[in-house]
């Protein structure tokens, strides 16, 4: 390969199908980022193009996708997948082929391969944090609902430890639905929620499906001052399809939001939005896709090829100014330093931030020593 030849990488995020409206966000973050890189002069001259396919919200699909990529189109680098069963599906393909997966996604842990950039949250960067505050300000009795997938089932499971280690914590209720579902398969959930009375909703409902969910709350009249709805995978982009008046009040923790007050949070939303216009919605999956392909670009300009061997000795303690702050690779297990969020759902659709991380808190996907000692108390109190 010539060093003026292009550097081809893959691209794998569903345009279409159940979880189409957040790996939309994630794709349009993922080329918005290669935009910027060849703008400023590509990787040492040489510029990045997307190989980018449509997996169609399919587990299978991804899995052969990824095969076509590294098999048919000779690639070395992937940005791709939203659920833990893309993931899954696509890393036996990266592993055996010794290919590198950067994935942007929050995530349930319990994971650390040597093929794959973890740049999303791990447990101890979201539920740990969210069952303190919820915990802390509503109550320890929790309902849960997911959709009917891993990520739902082993997340809940993580959510329900750390809530039981509280006073009083009680898990009143768990409950699944297809990744498919509609306004009807919430129909007897919101019923048990109303019966049961818990003192907030843990949702684990991810994709098209989970404006659904949140409409079935208002419509049964449950409000969200007395028990909100809290969730890891409620973001804007499901915010803006609900419906503001649908989502004020609920409850989200991640390391990013819009309404982040900083010059770089401003400088790339008003770069994306003059370059993509208003139909994206910015959220933490956009974001972590957007700053690894930069953690990659850099990588490369380092070590001058993209071949997974030279690359990662580049990438790991690499570090980059993020929209949510500076982060970096913790080169013990290949997970990203963020910073915890806390953001409850205004009018405007938008997160007000009541409580952040003071500091990157390093990643513990095993959740071996996770500890709130980076963990700031108010920013703004609970009105």
């Amino acid at each position: 390969m010539s060093e003026c030849d292009p550097v081809r990488v893959g691209v794998l995020f569903s345009e279409t199908g159940d979880i189409s409206t957040i790996e939309t966000s994630q794709l349009m973050g993922t080329l918005f980022a290669i935009e910027e890189i060849n703008e400023a002069g590509g990787i040492n001259g040489r510029e990045i193009v997307p190989v980018r396919y449509d997996p169609a919200s399919s587990p299978g699909l991804y899995r052969v996708l990824a095969e076509k990529l590294v098999l048919q189109d000779n690639i070395n680098i992937v940005f791709g997948c939203y659920k833990s069963s893309t993931r899954k599906s696509v890393l036996p393909v990266i592993e055996k082929w010794n290919r590198l997966l950067f994935y942007p996604t929050l995530y349930e842990g319990f994971e650390c391969s040597s093929n794959i950039i973890y740049t999303g949250a791990a447990p101890n960067q979201n539920s740990v944090q969210l069952a303190e505050f919820m915990t802390s300000n509503y109550g320890a009795r929790v309902y849960m609902v997911g959709s009917d997938y891993i990520y739902p089932f082993e997340s809940n499971r993580i959510m329900t430890d750390l809530v039981l280690q509280r006073p009083g914590g009680v898990k009143v209720g768990e409950r699944y639905v297809p990744l498919n579902a509609g306004m009807a398969d919430f129909k007897d959930i919101i019923a048990d929620i109303k019966d049961k009375q818990p003192d907030f909703i843990f949702s684990t409902v991810v994709g098209n499906s989970t404006q659904y969910l949140y409409k079935s709350y208002a419509e049964a009249g449950l409000q969200p001052r007395e028990m909100p709805i809290a969730s890891l995978t409620t973001l804007e982009a499901e915010v803006a399809q609900m419906g503001f008046d649908v989502a004020t009040g609920h409850v989200t923790s991640a390391p990013y939001f819009q309404s982040i007050e900083s010059p770089v949070n401003h400088r790339s939303l008003s770069n994306f939005r003059r370059r993509f216009g208003n139909d994206v919605v910015p959220n933490a999956g956009w974001e972590a896709a957007y700053f690894q392909v930069h953690l990659f670009a850099n990588a490369m300009r380092l070590s001058g090829s993209d071949a997974i061997d030279a690359i990662m000795p580049f990438l790991l303690g690499a570090e980059f100014e993020a929209p949510q702050g500076r982060i970096r690779i913790d080169p013990s297990n290949h997970h990203t330093c963020l910073y915890p969020r806390i953001g409850i759902l205004n009018q405007e659709g938008q997160f007000t931030i009541v409580r952040q991380a003071v500091r990157a808190v390093h990643p513990d996907p095993y959740l071996v020593t996770h500890s709130l000692g980076d963990w700031t108390m108010g920013l703004s109190a609970l009105e």
